[in-house]
């Protein structure tokens, strides 16, 4: 194998790896600004909300400030959901690791 082309593949497999590892670092910095517990509406008004939606919920947990399920939508796609725990407004989607779903107006 030709150095050039050894040079070539490296560089394709280097940016082939960030890409496929971005989604995955993109959710764990999920921010909701939810305030104290406290004021949080309780877990299973949000898997009632879920449930509402068609969704079918494996898991779900706080992460960080944010209510993060991993569910089966109507559709049946898996997903990775957050909601913010005061409102119970789901904030973002993902599948996969792509984001498929954001509010409108929500940075975190």
């Amino acid at each position: 194998m030709t150095a050039l082309r050894k040079t070539i593949i490296s560089a394709i497999a280097a940016t082939s790896a960030l890409f496929v590892a971005a989604p995955v670092l993109a959710d764990g910095n999920v921010r909701c600004n939810s305030g104290p517990q406290q004021g949080w509406k309780p877990m299973s008004a949000l898997k009632k909300a879920a449930w509402l939606e068609g969704w079918t919920i494996q898991k779900a947990q706080v992460e960080g400030d944010c209510y993060e399920v991993y569910a089966q939508t109507e559709n049946g796609m898996a997903v990775e959901a957050f909601f913010h725990p005061v409102t119970l407004q789901k904030l973002l989607v993902l599948r996969r690791g792509r984001e498929i779903f954001r509010a409108r107006g929500f940075t975190g």
